[in-house]
C-alpha cells in the first residue's frame, strides 16, 4: 500500500510503498477513507514524542471501512464504517475499567506508538473497545474532522469546562481544536472570545459563533503570541471581569498563561494544546490559582463510549464539524501539509487527507 513515511525528524516526508499492516488478534484493519492533518502529528514529525521510531507513518484522525477483524473481535465485521479515538485503550487496566479509556495505562495511538493513518490502511488494537460506528449519512471527511480535535474540544468543554448557556468562554488558538471549541461553546449558548494571531482564523471564529476576537499582535504592534498579560487583560475587559471557562487550544507557554490569567474568580482553565519538548514544564501563576480558587484541567481526548452524545448533536445539526474542514488533499500532498502546520497566518480550518 501507499503511505507517507517519515525517514528523518523535521524533514518533509515522502510517499512510498510499504507492507499492509497485520491485523492484531483483538484488533481490526481499516481502509482509510479520510484522515486529518493535526498539530499532534507535527509534534511527532518534529521528534517531540519519545515513543516514535523511524521510519514512521504518522496520522491518527481517521475514518474508513473495516476490511479485516481479529479472531477475538465480536462486535465488528468487514464493511462496518467507523472512526476511532486517538487514544486506543486496552479495556482491561484500572483506568479502562473505571470508564476512563482516554487515560488508559496501556494505551496505543495510531501514528505514535505504531504506524498511523497517512496510508491506505491502518491497524487498530482492541477493536471492541475502540471502534466507533458512524451514523448513516456522515461522510468520511466529516468523521475525520471529529478526530482528536473536535472530540477533545467537546469533552474539554462539556466535562471539564462544564460550559453552560451564558458562560463567557475564551479560546486561545483557533486552529482545528480551537475552532471546534468555538463552535461547541457557541452551540451550548456560551458567549465566546477567540484569540489568534491569524486574521483568517479570527474570521473563521466569528463565522462559527464567536462574539468577539482578539489579535495578540495588535496589542503590541508585533506578530507575536508572547504577550500573555496584555491578552488576559483584553479578555477580562471583553468578558466583564474574566472568562468562566478558558482553553489553551494551541499549546504554548504564552497561551497557557494568558488563558489562566484571563479567568474570573473560580474560573476553569482547560489545557488542550500539547506542551512538549522545551515547553513540557511550563510555569503557571499558582498564586492566582490559589487566591482565586481557579480550576486547572488537562484534557486528553474522549473515550469511544462517550462518542454517541456528541454524534447525536452532530446528527441533529446542532454541531456541524464539516464546516471546520478548510481543504482536502491527497497523500502526495500530505507531507507538505504536515510540514506547514507550525507556520502562522495560513488558511483557517482543518486539512483532511483523502488517500
Amino acid at each position: 500500500m501507499r503511505a507517507v513515511v517519515v525517514e528523518e525528524f523535521g524533514v518533509e516526508p515522502s510517499v512510498r510503498d510499504v507492507p499492509v499492516p497485520a491485523c492484531p488478534p483483538h484488533g481490526a484493519v481499516i481502509r482509510v477513507e479520510a484522515t486529518g492533518v493535526c498539530r499532534s502529528d507535527w509534534h511527532g514529525w518534529q521528534g517531540h514524542d519519545d515513543g516514535i521510531t523511524l521510519p514512521h507513518v504518522p496520522g491518527h484522525e481517521l475514518a474508513g471501512t473495516v476490511v479485516q477483524v481479529g479472531a477475538s473481535v465480536t462486535a465488528w465485521r468487514p464493511g462496518d464504517v467507523v472512526t476511532v479515538p486517538f487514544v486506543c485503550a486496552c479495556g482491561e487496566c484500572a483506568a479502562c475499567l473505571a470508564g476512563e479509556q482516554q487515560v488508559c495505562e496501556q494505551q496505543t495511538q495510531p501514528g505514535f506508538t505504531h504506524w498511523g493513518s497517512f496510508a491506505e490502511q491502518v491497524a487498530v488494537g482492541h477493536a471492541d473497545v475502540n471502534l466507533v460506528r458512524l451514523p448513516p449519512g456522515m461522510t468520511a471527511v466529516t468523521a475525520a474532522s471529529l478526530g482528536c480535535r473536535f472530540a477533545t474540544a467537546y469533552r474539554a468543554l462539556v466535562v471539564h469546562g462544564r460550559v453552560r448557556a451564558g458562560d463567557r468562554v475564551a479560546v486561545h488558538g483557533c486552529g482545528g481544536v480551537g475552532l471546534s471549541a468555538v463552535m461547541i461553546a457557541a452551540a451550548s449558548g456560551a458567549r465566546v472570545i477567540a484569540v489568534d494571531v491569524s486574521p483568517q482564523a479570527r474570521e473563521a471564529a466569528l463565522v462559527l459563533g464567536a462574539e468577539s476576537v482578539v489579535d495578540p499582535g495588535a496589542l503590541t504592534g508585533t506578530d507575536d503570541v508572547s504577550t500573555p498579560e496584555l491578552v488576559a487583560t483584553r479578555v477580562a475587559e471583553l468578558t466583564d471581569g474574566g472568562a468562566h471557562v478558558s482553553l489553551d487550544a494551541l499549546g504554548h507557554p504564552a497561551t497557557a498563561l494568558a488563558s489562566v490569567l484571563g479567568l474570573r474568580r473560580r474560573g476553569r482553565h482547560v489545557q488542550v494544546g500539547l506542551l512538549l519538548a522545551d515547553h513540557a514544564r511550563t510555569a503557571l501563576p499558582m498564586d492566582r490559582v490559589v487566591g482565586w480558587e481557579l480550576e486547572l484541567y488537562g484534557s486528553h481526548g474522549m473515550a469511544a463510549h462517550e462518542y454517541p452524545a456528541m454524534l447525536a448533536r452532530v446528527a441533529s445539526g446542532e454541531l456541524r464539524p464539516e464546516l471546520l474542514v478548510g481543504r482536502t488533499i491527497d497523500l502526495d500532498h500530505a507531507g507538505a501539509a504536515l510540514a506547514a502546520m507550525d507556520r502562522p497566518g495560513g488558511g483557517a480550518g482543518m486539512t483532511v487527507v483523502v488517500p
